[in-house]
């Protein structure tokens, strides 16, 4: 298999050759509302690819072109998802539960302290039932 940052880099040199193409195509060609003009004077609409036949061409070249742009983002997107998957099983701490002990009289711990902490703020709230 293809080592993946040659895989990144490949896929990200295509997809960002894509974009830039997709944007020169579509800045190239007219608006459809463009030949109307030409019916009034404007008699130079499409006379550097022909009459007619290179709105089919830049279309078909930018459709292709389009695609080729999302298969590279759907790569892009694959790499990232090994990536976050390989950096996951590195190095993150996983966490504990700490159980807090027992007291003598049967209550744990943490009802305890919430319930000191709560007493000394004075307020009346969810911890009210922590009152023995």
């Amino acid at each position: 298999m293809m080592d993946l940052d040659l895989f990144e880099q490949l896929v990200l040199v295509i997809h960002v050759i894509a974009a830039l193409s997709v944007i020169g195509l579509v800045l190239i060609q007219q608006g459809k509302g463009a030949d109307m003009g030409s019916g009034f004077g404007g008699g130079a609409s499409n006379t550097v690819f022909g009459s007619g036949g290179a709105g089919n061409f830049l279309t078909r070249l930018t459709t292709w072109i389009a695609i080729a742009f999302f298969i590279t983002s759907f790569g892009l997107a694959y790499v990232a998802k090994q990536r976050s998957e390989t950096m996951s099983n590195q190095g993150i701490p996983q966490v504990q539960a700490i159980e807090a002990p027992v007291t003598s009289d049967g209550k744990d711990q943490s009802e305890i302290l919430s319930y000191k902490q709560f007493s000394r703020s004075g307020g009346i709230g969810r911890h009210a039932s922590l009152r023995g």
